[in-house]
């Protein structure tokens, strides 16, 4: 085939002397015939190569896409038309006239979008094939998907079907795009056609079909070995109809890297369940006694290559016992976890750690370790999460505040020995020390212990509040001020026993106790430092102050109800001194608010009896002052007190 005319008329412009008008002219000519040949080639083109696309330019459905056509030409358009592919024409002056390379781009483009990529997303369409005396149609039916994301040898299949049809009757064919009989310049339709469009097809099946193929659990992996198969035979065919070259392309790598990918899916979906579950309720709670355990998998049997280590195991293991033996034996509930009610998500939340851990056991090393770590993820990713999500609630509910402090301490529990259980099943690189979860401890213990102090503060706060209404226990002859302290009194008690059914059977025994013996300890030391601070108490005064005290005395140890049988409750009834601290000293002050002088001396005692035992000898003297009239009597009675 002749040089273009376009070479030989710049060729002829180069040249000195040729400044000729003809040579222009014949430029302009040269332009007007080009664009011609051009027009009459694209409508040749467009009766061979027919789209017949869906109305909206949006691919939006299905339903949508189920309008595309592509009609292909197979026989010549005209009857006296020469013998031959009028197709291999066609293209092959647009190769001449350098519009081939556009021809197919848009060719590419149209067939991305309307065939290639909708049949990878759309798991209900199928490419049908319909033959016809001169021209083959390609389009779709629908058809119910079997599954969400279809598996990769079904999709393989259908962009296969496309692709012979397009390589049979368009694009098998060798072109000279130069236009000149040259062996290097020529070039195969195909395999340009598959230079522009593979990088998109191959990151869409990545993204949309290999990714949701991806096993969920380790026990399947073997399973993937025909997903990896087909994909090499995918390529394999895709090579021989010439529209792939070269070695393996990202797809097979991506397939190939099939624990690696497992490894970032399994940690992804266990972060995912992870944080889902820390933004659950809180308040949904489960009960736990020290017998209560993780419903776990069993660990599986130690394989043959880890004999080593397991004899190693073994041998330690045997080494603790026989130095246990020599100790004094501890009870079966020493490392137990008190009764005490936790969040179900928490609960979950330890599983889904367990059965992560589990899982690694049976992974490679690499995956192994990324699974290790994503646990320790967990646990990291509650320590931040947690406190901020659920910030508002557990400032204004103490229940939340209690069932936050015990999901911290039971999970804080799990993390003396999670690392230790798995230590003789994970890999090597995780073995000796290395899969610990200790150093994570002490942070949650705190952050459970922070919690509850803050609501227990807040508590402490509003006891204070409504003592502040009390008037300052002063005058109490005065009808209003004695209904005014009368009021503050029973509003304490009556938060008290609020707050102890909210964490009645939520917060262990002696966590629970410990609290409202702080609280109630709060309100006693408020009323005593009030009375003692008071300079002049009539015997009307004096009275009534008891009567009150009495009140606080009788009802107070009420408050203490851990449990939810009554019955059971009143042996922390009666160890109220233990939990609060003021409490002697506050019956010793009633004592002193009804007793005669001499008897206040009797319990002195010469600093050794029992108001000795809870008050200065500066505290009662001023009580003395203020319970009786100076006479020689009262100085005789504050001179034995010292």
């Amino acid at each position: 085939m002749p040089m273009e005319p376009f070479k030989i008329l710049k060729t002829l412009e180069s040249r000195k002397g040729f400044e000729l008008k003809v040579l222009k002219a014949l430029g302009t000519e040269l332009t007007v015939q080009t664009q011609n040949m051009l027009y009459h080639l694209g409508e040749e083109w467009r009766q061979m190569v027919l789209w017949k696309l869906p109305p909206s330019k949006e691919i939006s459905s299905a339903e949508t896409v189920m309008q595309t056509e592509l009609h292909l030409r197979t026989m010549p358009l005209k009857e006296d038309q020469i013998a031959g592919s009028p197709v291999a024409s066609v293209l092959q002056a647009f190769a001449v006239l350098g519009e081939l390379h556009t021809r197919l781009k848009l060719f590419g483009q149209l067939l991305l979008k309307y065939i290639l990529k909708p049949l990878i997303s759309y798991p209900s369409l199928r490419p049908l094939l319909e033959e016809q005396p001169d021209t083959v149609v390609l389009h779709f039916e629908s058809a119910e998907p079997n599954l969400e994301h279809p598996s990769p040898m079904e999709v393989f299949g259908k962009i296969t079907l496309v692709l012979e049809v397009l390589h049979k009757h368009l694009l098998n064919v060798s072109l000279d795009e130069c236009g000149e009989n040259d062996k290097d310049s020529r070039v195969v339709l195909a395999e340009m056609l598959g230079d522009m469009v593979w990088e998109e097809v191959s990151g869409c099946l990545i993204q949309e079909c290999l990714v949701y193929s991806i096993p969920a659990n380790s026990s399947k992996l073997e399973q993937y070995v025909e997903v990896i198969k087909s994909t090499e035979e995918f390529e394999k065919s895709l090579k021989n109809m010439g529209f792939l070259k070269g070695d393996a392309t990202d797809l097979l790598k991506y397939a190939r890297n099939v624990n690696s990918h497992f490894a970032n899916k399994k940690c992804q979906d266990v972060i995912v369940a992870a944080r889902k579950l820390m933004t659950s309720e809180i308040h949904n709670t489960v009960k736990i006694t020290p017998d209560s355990s993780v419903a776990i998998p069993k660990l599986p049997d130690p394989g043959a290559g880890d004999n080593l280590k397991m004899q190693k195991a073994s041998k330690m293991l045997h080494n603790e016992l026989i130095n246990l033996e020599n100790e004094t034996k501890l009870s079966q509930q020493t490392f137990s976890l008190p009764t005490c009610h936790i969040s179900v998500s928490v609960e979950k939340l330890m599983e889904l750690a367990y059965q992560t851990l589990v899982e690694a056991t049976t992974s490679t090393d690499q995956c192994c370790i990324q699974l290790f770590y994503s646990v320790r993820n967990i646990f990291h990713l509650f320590y931040d999460v947690v406190p901020i999500y659920h910030k508002e609630n557990l400032q204004k509910l103490p229940q939340l505040a209690a069932i936050h402090h015990n999901n911290c301490m039971y999970i804080a529990h799990h993390l003396l020995t999670l690392g230790h259980q798995f230590r003789y099943c994970l890999t090597n690189i995780l073995y000796d020390g290395a899969a610990t979860f200790v150093d994570l401890v002490p942070g949650f213990r705190r952050l459970g212990l922070e919690c509850f102090l803050a609501q227990m503060r807040v508590q402490k706060g509003e006891l204070l509040e409504r003592l502040s209404s009390a008037r300052n226990f002063s005058n109490m002859d005065n009808e209003e001020n004695y209904s005014a302290a009368n009021k503050a009194a029973r509003q304490v008690l009556h938060q008290l026993k609020r707050l102890g059914k909210v964490w009645q059977d939520v917060l262990p025994v002696n966590i629970y106790c410990k609290a409202m013996g702080t609280l109630l300890n709060t309100a006693l030391s408020e009323i005593i430092n009030r009375i003692t601070a008071l300079e002049d108490i009539s015997a009307e005064d004096a009275d009534r102050l008891h009567s009150l005290c009495r009140i606080m005395l009788e009802e107070g140890p009420l408050v203490f109800t851990p449990l939810l049988e009554e019955n059971k409750n009143k042996k922390y009834q009666e160890e109220v001194p233990v939990y609060v601290q003021k409490w002697m000293m506050f019956k010793e002050l009633m004592i002193i608010l009804q007793a005669n002088l001499q008897e206040i001396v009797d319990r002195w005692a010469d600093g050794k009896g029992p108001l000795a035992a809870e008050f200065s000898p500066t505290e009662v003297k001023s009580l003395i002052r203020a319970l009786f009239q100076n006479t020689e009597r009262r100085a005789a009675t504050l001179a034995k007190i010292k």
